[in-house]
C-alpha cells in the first residue's frame, strides 16, 4: 500500500488527528461510514485516507447539518462517482490504444476491428 492508503494510526492517535473522540470513530464504523483495517489482535488501524473521510463526515454533520444516514448516502454517491470517473478514464485509454492500432490497419487498407462491447451502456 502506498501513500494515504497505508493504515498506520491506532484509534487514539487517529481521533486526535481528526479532532474527535475515539468513540466517534467507533460510531462511524458501526454506521458503515468508515472501515479501518484490523490487525491480527483486532486493533483498528486508520490511514490518512480514513482521516480525510472522517473530516468530510464531520464537515457534513457539523457544518452542513446532515445526519449520518444522509452522510452515508452522500459518501456512497461520491465513491460511485469516483468509480465512474476511473472507468471513463480507462475506457478513454483503451479507445486511444484502439485508435493507435486502427491507424496501422487503415494504412494497410483494412478496416479497424471493433470491440464487441463498443457503444454498450453501463
Amino acid at each position: 500500500m502506498a501513500g494515504g492508503h497505508r493504515p498506520v494510526y491506532v484509534i487514539s492517535i487517529a481521533a486526535g488527528l481528526a479532532g474527535c473522540h475515539p468513540r466517534t470513530l467507533r460510531i462511524y464504523e458501526e454506521e458503515g461510514l468508515l472501515e479501518p483495517v484490523r490487525t491480527e489482535t483486532n486493533i483498528r488501524l486508520y490511514s490518512d485516507d480514513d482521516l480525510q473521510r472522517v473530516r468530510v463526515i464531520r464537515y457534513l454533520t457539523q457544518v452542513r447539518g446532515v445526519n449520518l444516514a444522509g452522510v452515508k448516502l452522500l459518501l456512497h454517491m461520491r465513491d460511485a462517482n469516483d468509480l465512474m470517473e476511473d472507468l471513463v478514464r480507462e475506457l478513454a485509454e483503451l479507445g486511444a490504444d484502439d485508435e493507435d492500432e486502427g491507424a496501422g490497419a487503415d494504412s494497410a487498407g483494412e478496416a479497424p476491428k471493433r470491440d464487441r462491447n463498443e457503444g454498450a451502456r453501463f
